[in-house]
C-alpha cells in the first residue's frame, strides 16, 4: 500500500482533532493513522469505497487469496518443484 505523506496522522492528532482527519478523507478519499510510529489504522471515504462494504466473505478470500498468491508466486513455484 502506497501512503501519501500528506494523509498520515499521529494517534495523538487523530485523537485530538479528528475533525481535521475526516476533511483529509473527504478531499483524498483516505488517511492513515500511525500508531507508535506504525500504521495503524486506514480511515476511507465509505461513499467512494462502498464495494469494501458490500464484500461478502467468499469474496473477501477471494481477494486475499490473490494478494497472498501474487505476492508469495516465487516461493509457491519452488515449493511445487
Amino acid at each position: 500500500m502506497m501512503i501519501n505523506s500528506d494523509t498520515i496522522f499521529s494517534m495523538t492528532q487523530a485523537n485530538q482533532n479528528f475533525s481535521q482527519v475526516a476533511r483529509t478523507v473527504d478531499q483524498t478519499g483516505e488517511a492513515v493513522i500511525f500508531k507508535n510510529n506504525k500504521p495503524k489504522y486506514v480511515v476511507l471515504d465509505a461513499d467512494a469505497n462502498a464495494y469494501l462494504l458490500n464484500l461478502t466473505d467468499d469474496e473477501k478470500i477471494d481477494i486475499a487469496a490473490r494478494q497472498i498468491l501474487a505476492r508469495y508466486l516465487p516461493a509457491f513455484k519452488e515449493l511445487a518443484k
